[in-house]
């Protein structure tokens, strides 16, 4: 991490960008549950009570993070031992044909639970595919784009948030075009279909991808248990890893599937106001973010870490508080919570590769990052309707990210500068 650090060549930079569109594709499939949950639950959950059924919708989008560890430990293993972009190529796939299923099943008041039960399997099998995707985009990045990791890992995370923009984008055009009855009945629908064409565009383009140089150089040596390695030999790194992840984990999981139907309906916010505003976040996220991750090859990210963690340990619950008002400048507060996490999200994928060895560096880093984002960001958004419910304070959300930057923050402390210790990590290779 120097001040005069490379630039990347034309290759990496087509490597990266490859690697990190198809993430970005891929996660477009997967968060536009969470944003359309309000109508999924009223086609699936059928209920008297509407927080109910937003409650059975949202555990459903927690059954396909719970699906995350596993995923990440089979595809892992198959990414460490055989290669990175083959399993690109299948969870692309895979993401893509469940997307257009869940948009093609029929209403529970066509087929009655065998809707409901499908819907759950096809959100199994995303979250399964997901569990190697993103680790996967992390492993490859880093080892091909090893004259800048810290800001490759941060394009990465910006065509991820560029996918979640494109749902918002997308939710806000059904919204503004479509009346509500039709909205309910199929326009969200259109979005899970669109999702699923633009994942066979991410599939088609994912063929062209080469193995990164680092896995080309040990695959006769690789490890015939890469996940077995991992708990053997790095049980602390793992630990290290899911501390590090934990913010932006819980934070993404909160504020992006839980924030629209918290401002919409428990706040009772504008739909169209709140969709417009977390776009803006989610822009002023992936600017902030990627000059984040520019600084990671420069000074210790460590440091970016401690700074994002620190900042909402203490501004959290105030921000929550502001928008419990009902009257808070959407425009300005949702932004200003992105732009705190700039530090974190440009930083933790990096700190996380650093962390394994390349031999076993996708398993380490899916292990770290699945049971990081299964926890917080999968079971982060039933929480915090459980704690609205619960204390009926609406500003609750706030201790539940204030409490994981206190996580955040203690984990980057313990971290060093240069190499971790031998035996337990070990720094990225190249």
């Amino acid at each position: 991490m120097t001040a005069d650090a490379p630039d990347l060549t034309r290759r990496q930079w087509t490597m990266t960008v490859l690697a990190s569109l198809g993430g970005g594709l891929e996660y477009y499939d997967f968060i536009v549950y969470g944003i359309f949950a309000q109508y999924i639950a009223a086609a699936f959950f059928p209920a008297s009570d509407p927080v109910a059924a937003l409650t059975l919708s949202l555990a459903v989008f927690a059954v396909g993070y719970l699906a995350r560890p596993l995923g990440g430990v089979v595809l892992s293993h198959f990414g460490d031992r055989y290669g990175r972009k083959t399993v690109f190529v299948v969870t692309v796939f895979t993401m893509s044909a469940c997307t257009l299923g869940m948009g093609l099943v029929p209403p529970h008041a066509s087929w009655g639970v065998a809707a409901t039960l499908l819907l759950v399997g096809l959100r199994f099998v995303q979250g399964l595919c997901i569990g190697g995707e993103l680790p996967g985009a992390i492993t490859f990045v880093v080892e091909t784009a090893s004259r800048r990791p810290g800001f490759a890992c941060g394009i990465v995370f910006c065509f991820v948030n560029s996918g979640v923009i494109l749902a918002a984008l997308v939710y806000l055009a059904l919204q503004t075009w479509l009346p509500p009855a039709a909205m309910a009945e199929y326009g969200w629908r259109i979005a899970f279909l669109f999702g699923g064409v633009l994942g066979l565009v991410s599939f088609w383009l994912r063929r062209s991808l080469e193995e990164t140089p680092e896995f080309l150089r040990l695959q006769h040596t690789a490890s015939r248990s890469p996940v077995g390695e991992v708990l053997r030999l790095h049980r602390r790194a793992v630990l290290t890893g899911m501390g590090i992840v934990a913010l932006t984990a819980a934070f993404n999981g909160i504020l992006f599937a839980h924030m629209p139907a918290y401002l919409g309906q428990v706040l009772r916010y504008d739909r169209q106001t709140v969709a417009l505003a977390i776009n803006v976040a989610l822009l002023a996220m992936s600017a902030s973010l990627l000059a984040a991750s520019w600084f990671a090859d420069r000074i210790p990210p460590r440091r970016l870490l401690q700074a994002s963690t620190l900042l909402l340990l203490v501004g959290a619950v105030p921000a929550y508080a502001v928008l419990a008002r009902g009257d808070a400048n959407l425009f300005l507060v949702l932004p200003l919570l992105t732009v705190a996490m700039a530090g974190a999200n440009g930083s933790f994928a990096y700190l996380l590769a650093t962390l394994f060895p390349t031999r076993v560096r996708f398993s380490g880093v899916a292990l770290s990052l699945n049971l990081g984002f299964t926890l917080l960001s999968g079971l982060g958004p039933l929480a915090a309707n459980a704690l609205i419910g619960a204390t009926g304070w609406p500003a609750a959300p706030g201790l539940i990210i204030a409490g994981v930057a206190l996580v955040g923050l203690l984990t980057a402390l313990r971290l060093r500068d240069g190499p971790q210790p031998a035996g337990e990590v070990a720094p990225v290779s190249g």
